[in-house]
This record gives C-alpha cells, structure tokens and sequence, in this order.
C-alpha cells in the first residue's frame, strides 16, 4: 500500500488526480451551459429549436462515451480541426454529459405549474425571460438530486481519457504497472482518489440542496 512513497510517484499520482479534477471541472461547466440550452430548446415553441434539441439527446444519450472520444481524437484532426488531448476530453465529456443534464433540466421545468409561465407572459414577458426569470429557478431546486448523480459520476466517466493520453488518475495506473507494482495496490489508491472526488460533489450539492430548501 505504500507505493505512492517509492520512487517519485506521489508526484505522479499527484498530477493525475489533480488533471482529474480540471478535467470533471470544465467537462462539468460546459455540459451544464450546454445542457441549459439544449433544455430551452426542448420547450421552445419553434419546432427546429425542439427538433434539434431533441436530435441532440437522442443521440448522444444512446452513443457510448468511448466512441465519442475516438471520434473527437480520432477523426476531428481528419476533418483538420486540431486541439490538445485536453480539449478532446472536455469536448467529449461535456457533449456527452449535457444530454444527461438537458433531459434532467427538462424533467424540473415540466413540474412548474403552467400557470406560471402564462402568468407571466400576461405581464408581457418573452419566452426567454419567462424561462430565465420564473421557470429554470424553481426547475433548479427540484433537480438537485438527480444532477448530483449526473456529476458525481462525471469523473468516473473522465477515466475514460486516459486511454487518450490525458494523463489523469486512472491513467497512473498504466503507469504504475509498468513499473512492475501490483494491480491491487494501485487500484486501491485510485478507487479512493475517486470516492474522495464522489463525497467532494455529492457535500456540494447536499448544501446546495440545504441553502436551495431554505429559499423556498
């Protein structure tokens, strides 16, 4: 179990979990903006915003994540659009991840009662306003549980980029067999680097979900 103090692994262990948390940060900022709007496009009342929207999800909900990645590798630089291994993942993770937070986010403003929104359109505001102001609020407060599991199993999902030369927790672990350490050794350490990152989000959203019923 001491492997992480031989040989200047910590170091290497170190770097790879914190990749791991930049990675699931991004990955999770952009899904969330992206998962926003897909969700108003969803209820949009322009048929293309909801055809689209609905394309979207149905797609890239039923697309495994390892094919979205080698499509991001892989065939991206064919069609000549070049970024680092970083940017792949994010762009992978987080197309894959807003479709998940879309359907969520559309699940919240569906228990909004209707006469809101047709109140407020009385007043003389917009859908976007509507939708800004009166409904995604109080969607938010009602989604929390399910889009603390959304999150939370984002960074196990990032494992995924290792096999694409980003190197973060999982991929140490290549790592660290090469060097001839055993495999159970190394999992132990990289199984309780995810659960410290798991329980990190899921106290995030359980005071969220404390201050949110507080405001209620």
């Amino acid at each position: 179990m001491g492997i992480l103090f031989e040989d200047g692994n910590f170091s290497t262990f170190y770097h790879g979990f914190l990749q791991t948390i930049e990675l699931s940060a991004v990955s999770a900022l952009f899904a969330l903006l992206l998962g926003v709007v897909l969700a108003a496009f969803r209820v949009s009342p322009v048929p293309i915003l909801r055809a689209f929207g609905t394309a979207w999800v149905t797609v890239f909900r039923n697309t495994p994540l390892t094919l979205l990645f080698i499509i991001a590798v892989f065939a991206l630089p064919r069609l000549d659009v070049h970024f680092s291994s970083f940017a792949f993942a994010v762009l992978a993770l987080s197309v894959y991840t807003s479709a998940f937070v879309c359907e969520v986010l559309r699940s919240g403003i569906n228990t909004v009662p209707l006469g809101q929104a047709e109140a407020a359109r009385s007043l003389g505001m917009g859908f976007g306003q509507t939708l800004r102001l009166i409904v995604l609020p109080q969607a938010a407060r009602t989604v929390l549980q399910p889009m603390s599991s959304i999150f939370i199993a984002l960074p196990r999902n990032s494992a995924v980029a290792g096999a694409f030369s980003v190197p973060e927790t999982f991929g140490v672990q290549k790592v660290f067999d090469e060097k001839g350490y055993p495999i159970f050794a190394t999992f132990f350490w990289i199984a309780l680097a995810y659960l410290v990152i798991s329980f990190t989000v899921s106290g995030i959203f359980r005071v969220l979900e404390k201050q949110l019923a507080v405001a209620r």
